[in-house]
Order: C-alpha cells, then structure tokens, then sequence
C-alpha cells in the first residue's frame, strides 16, 4: 500500500508542477511523439516544430539525444520529456502532466526494430527475451499511450492518433520467407490492436489510423554507417513530410485503416 501511496503522490505532484506546458503556445496545435531521439521521430519534430506547432517530444534517454537537444534550443516550442514506453507509470504521469493540454496529433513511434544479423535467423535462433521485448514495446505499449491519452486528444481540434507500423506485420504484404519473427509478430499484434480499439475511437470523434513509413534508410542513425545508402529505400525526410500530407488529410472515414506513407492508400492486413 505504502508503494501504491507513493505512486499516486507523485503522480498528482507532477500533474500540478508549474512546468506542465511550459513553452507550448495555447493558440498553436500540438503533437506528441514518442521515440524522437532520432530517425523518423526526430524528423517529425523537426518538420512539426517548423510548422510552429507545439511539440512534445519524448525520448528514453533526453541527456543523449544531442540533435534533439538543439531542435529544443532552436524553437521554443519544443519541449523534450523522459520516457521509456514500457514504463506505464511514467506514461500515466505525463497523460496527468498534460490533461490541461489538448494533443490534436498523437504519434505513436517509438519501436524495437530487428538486428540485421538477427534478422534473418530460422526458428531455431529466436531470441526469446527480444521476442517478449518486441511485443511490450511494439504493440503493448502504444495500446497504452491511446488509453493513457485519450481524453487528452479527444478534447483536441484535429483528434488524431496515427500510428507507425510496417508492411512487416501484414499477413499479405510481409516477405514469404521465414525472417524477423519477433518484430513481424510484434507489428501485426499492433495492427489488430488499433484494429479493435478502432471501433471505440468514433465515439470519441478521434481518427484512429496506422500508417506504414516505407522502407527507410536508417543507416545515417549510425554514426558508423553515414553516408552508406541501402538499395530500394527512401530517406527519412521524404518518408516524413509524406506522411505528415497523409496525417493533415485525415478524415472520419481513414479510422482504423492502415494506410501507406506516401499515397495514403489502404494497404492489406
């Protein structure tokens, strides 16, 4: 009890701190992201803080997101929190922070994403632990950021949550060759999470949607590998202002579809 005690303490403390939307501009829209450390997160903030809107961006670790860090310092309207999405406190913590603070978009992007040379292991070389690790991070968690904050987003003008999935988890899209287990079955346990959860969102008035990226060079997140570009892949900032045309668009009628980055077509399950 003194634990459960302790909790809600802190959670009412940090929905009353005078910092809870500090820096956010009441006549601006806002977005929340997740995983905007880099890649396709941080590339939202950018594009999101140069359209002046409000930005919450999270990150596991702010103290090392360095390029974040100057977004943050080069628009004043971007404001950086601490989170690890498997931690469920700490997403009620920041729902209670900013239940004063209408969320018009909410992306849902942070993600476990497979090693290369793990990847491509049979059955016999599935890493268990990872396997359990994709599932919280890739399906359960963003189950829990729509509950934690929906109110939040309901209470918004635009009403949208969007979440970043992959081709990886359509049964008829996915590669026909027996490959990334856990990620693959992590994404299609999101898919048909927002699938179920899309016929509670209307009630709300809430556009529910998950949205494919493309198949994106993330080689450039490594300091290693700059510069090397894959075959058959787009870069980030393509896949990302692509996406915000399809997030802007939105309609009542795109709730609970999974759409594609650059056309906003329905893609298969």
């Amino acid at each position: 009890m003194r634990i459960n005690l302790l909790r809600v303490l802190g959670l009412i403390m940090l929905a009353l701190s005078s910092n809870a939307g500090a820096g956010l501009d009441p006549d601006q829209p806002t977005v929340f992201i997740t995983g905007a450390n880099r890649g396709i997160g941080l590339e939202f903030v950018r594009q999101y803080a140069a359209r002046d809107w409000n930005v919450i961006a999270t990150a596991r670790k702010p103290g090392r997101a360095d390029e974040l860090q100057t977004l943050a310092a080069e628009y004043k309207h971007v404001v950086i929190e601490q989170l690890d999405v498997t931690d469920f406190d700490r997403i009620d913590a920041l729902a209670a922070k900013y239940a004063e603070q209408t969320v018009d978009v909410l992306i849902s992007n942070a993600g476990l994403t497979p090693k290369y040379r793990s990847a491509f292991k049979r059955v016999d070389g599935v890493d268990w632990d990872i396997t359990r690790k994709s599932m919280e991070v890739n399906a359960i968690a963003p189950l829990k950021l729509a509950q934690a904050f929906m109110d939040t987003v309901a209470a918004s003008d635009q009403k949208k949550i969007v979440m970043i999935t992959s081709k990886g988890g359509s049964f008829e899209l996915s590669p026909k060759m027996p490959m990334m287990y856990s990620y693959r079955g992590s994404k299609a346990a999101l898919n048909m999470f927002m699938y179920t959860l899309a016929f509670e969102t209307p009630k709300k008035g809430i556009i529910l949607t998950l949205l494919s990226p493309g198949q994106v060079n993330t080689m450039d997140d490594m300091e290693q590998f700059k510069g090397i570009k894959i075959p058959n892949t787009i870069e980030t900032d393509e896949s990302v202002s692509k996406m915000l045309a399809v997030i802007d668009g939105l309609t009542p009628e795109d709730n609970g579809k999974f759409l594609n980055y650059e056309d906003g077509a329905v893609l298969p399950w």
